[in-house]
């Protein structure tokens, strides 16, 4: 992707606030990274993902032009964001050990994620698809019965679960019958009830 990105001179913006939460593998550097890839890639990330959800405070990394392009709309948007927001998170990174609290975060997420790809193997059929993501928050599920998660999420809500349906994650031609499930919010034992739930619903 680099290579092509630079031979064409293809600007890159990389959103990338999952990166930190790995609980598998080696670490994977951003595409940033890459030499020669820095002065053409918007790097974004935020604190919402690894400090605490509620934290709406997010950054961006460029070189350049862009990067003054980028602060006066900025500005032209909003004159700042929220100042007590920035002011916790300056002082968290300045008195607590945020490295610490990620690698406490992955192993509760890791927890999580075993659950939930356990639970989806014991529920659907053998023809589904399911990732195990060495990090981030969330599955890719495709229920391997070419059912429509779109249309079929209304009665899961009414189920007492949600989903977001996967054509939405499609630059064209999207399989409608994907689905994308978080595994971060809940412990265990809601996960197993709410993989139940999805069965239900699948007419499992």
């Amino acid at each position: 992707m680099a290579e092509a990105l630079q031979r064409t001179g293809t600007a890159l913006l990389e959103d990338d606030p999952y990166s930190e939460l790995r609980f598998d593998g080696d670490p994977v550097a951003p595409i940033a990274a890459i030499s020669g890839m820095a002065a053409q890639t918007i790097l974004l990330n935020s604190a919402s993902k690894t400090i605490a959800p509620g934290t709406r405070v997010g950054w961006l990394r460029a070189e350049g032009d862009v990067l003054r392009s980028l602060a006066i709309a900025k500005q032209a948007v909003g004159l700042q964001s929220p100042v007590p927001e920035q002011l916790v998170i300056a002082r968290y990174l300045a008195t607590c050990d945020l490295d610490a609290h990620v690698r406490r975060v992955a192993d509760v997420y890791r927890t999580r994620r075993d659950a939930l790809v356990a639970a989806l193997a014991r529920t659907l059929p053998s023809t589904a698809r399911v990732t195990r993501p060495q990090g981030g928050m969330f599955c890719w599920v495709d229920p391997g019965n070419a059912t429509d998660t779109d249309a079929l999420l209304p009665r899961a809500v009414d189920n007492g679960v949600a989903w977001v349906p996967g054509y939405a994650f499609y630059a064209a031609a999207p399989n409608r019958a994907t689905m994308r499930l978080s595994f971060v919010t809940n412990p265990v034992d809601v996960i197993d009830e709410g993989v139940r739930r999805i069965g239900t619903t699948l007419g499992r």
